[in-house]
């Protein structure tokens, strides 16, 4: 082996102790062929026992060129598809059955603003990945700042950011602040079970406590107060809900978090051990809804579901009227014992 004309005997001399290195080494190559290092320099042919090297291969232009074609096409497949799942309402919300119309509204603006920045991000490196793919002749150019360019997209951000945000914050003001005639009714989430308490004649809620929890006492009521004697409690059943007048949800979890969720409604809250949380609602359309959990809460948490039934007021009344309130059902549980 010889080491190529015109190298300088400091480099030949840390290509010997290379070759020795690999002279010492356990390679069984014993083809014959060229031995090529990063540095440039070569061996017309290795000695015996050392593996034959080579350069990395290097693309083509035509390699270059179809490789950036087919980047920038797959992108473009991406935004075509995207685009056609979301205006093909493929994925789309359930119809609408309460007066969150507004939740609809900030969806939309999220996708437009969202959809517009992913389109453009995509198309724009499509471009810039073909028109500027590795040619013959040229030479990359580097500019480590563009104080305009970054001006830009300074202000196109921050109007994007102000446009999600803004609307959210009038929809909030509203979400906190529920009619003061709302028709109140406490949630109860356990695994895998959603049970329901709503107020008596006096249209108040009675004292509960965690601590007085039990088998024949989910919510932990304090039957010492009066205002809890004439609550009706509806445990695993349906929740029943008057047409046009608005609700509001105490949502309280007895063991691990859960969350209260039906589509149709635009409503979603977390149901959080050791807090109430709350959600107002108005159910506008009379039929059958389902109540999912949203929170995956162990192993049965697939089938924590509960219906919903909005009936019209005086069915509602009606069927409220039908149902046992907690000084019956205490007392029929004591004449069981």
């Amino acid at each position: 082996c010889t080491t190529p004309i015109g190298v300088p005997k400091t480099q030949r001399s840390s290509i010997l102790h290379l070759e020795s290195r690999l002279l010492t080494s356990d390679a069984r190559d014993t083809s014959p062929g060229r031995l090529e290092f990063p540095d440039g320099f070569c061996y017309d042919r290795p000695p015996r026992g050392l593996p034959t090297l080579t350069r990395p291969h290097q693309e083509t232009g035509v390699e270059n060129e179809m490789q950036a074609m087919a980047l920038a096409v797959v992108l473009i497949l991406i935004v075509i598809g995207s685009v056609v799942l979301t205006v093909g309402g493929f994925w789309w919300f359930q119809p609408l059955a309460s007066n969150w119309s507004s939740i609809d509204v900030l969806m939309v603006i999220t996708i437009v603003v969202t959809g517009v920045a992913f389109i453009a991000v995509n198309l724009f490196i499509a471009y810039v990945v073909f028109r500027y793919r590795s040619q013959k002749g040229r030479q990359a150019l580097f500019q480590p700042d563009d104080h305009k360019l970054e001006k830009t997209l300074i202000i196109i951000t921050t109007v994007g950011i102000v446009v999600l945000l803004a609307p959210g914050l009038f929809f909030y003001a509203r979400y906190i602040s529920p009619p003061p005639s709302s028709q109140v009714v406490e949630v109860l989430a356990q695994q895998w079970l959603w049970s329901y308490r709503y107020p008596g004649q006096d249209g108040l809620l009675g004292h509960a406590d965690p601590k007085l929890i039990s088998g024949g006492n989910p919510f932990g009521i304090d039957t010492q107060d009066p205002a809890s004697r004439d609550d009706i409690i509806i445990q695993g059943k349906e929740l029943h809900l008057p047409a046009g007048r608005p609700v509001i949800m105490q949502i309280r979890a007895v063991d691990v978090l859960h969350s209260f969720y039906v589509p149709e409604f635009r409503i979603k809250m977390d149901a959080v051990p050791g807090i109430v949380t709350k959600a107002w609602f108005t159910p506008e359309k009379t039929g059958e809804f389902q109540v999912l959990c949203a929170e995956l809460c162990g192993v049965g948490h697939f089938s924590m579901l509960s219906k919903v039934m909005v009936d019209s007021e005086g069915d509602f009344e009606k069927w409220l009227e039908q149902q046992p309130t907690v000084a019956q059902t205490m007392g029929l549980l004591e004449e069981a014992r």
